[in-house]
C-alpha cells in the first residue's frame, strides 16, 4: 500500500495549506481525499504535488506491504 502521511509534514514544513492548494494551485478536493484516505490518485497529481512543493516523491509518499492476508484492492 502506498502511504501519504508524509505529504501532511511536507505541507506544514513548507507551510502550504489545502486551501492553498485548492485555490492557488488547482488540486482537486477529491485528489486530496483520496489521498487523506490512502486511495489510488494518478501519478500527475503526485508529479504536480512534487513541483508545487519543490519535494521529491520520498517526501510525500511512502510503500508500506499490506498486511498479511490482506487481499490488495483496487481503488481506482
Amino acid at each position: 500500500m502506498i502511504k501519504y502521511d508524509r505529504l501532511w509534514a511536507t505541507l506544514k514544513e513548507k507551510n502550504i495549506s489545502q486551501y492553498r492548494l485548492i485555490q492557488e494551485y488547482g488540486i482537486d478536493k477529491a485528489q486530496l481525499h483520496r489521498l487523506r484516505k490512502n486511495m489510488v490518485v494518478k501519478t500527475v497529481i503526485l508529479s504536480n504535488l512534487c513541483r508545487i512543493l519543490d519535494c521529491r516523491l520520498e517526501d510525500i509518499a511512502e510503500y508500506a506491504p499490506d498486511e498479511e492476508g490482506t487481499p490488495a484492492s483496487p481503488q481506482a
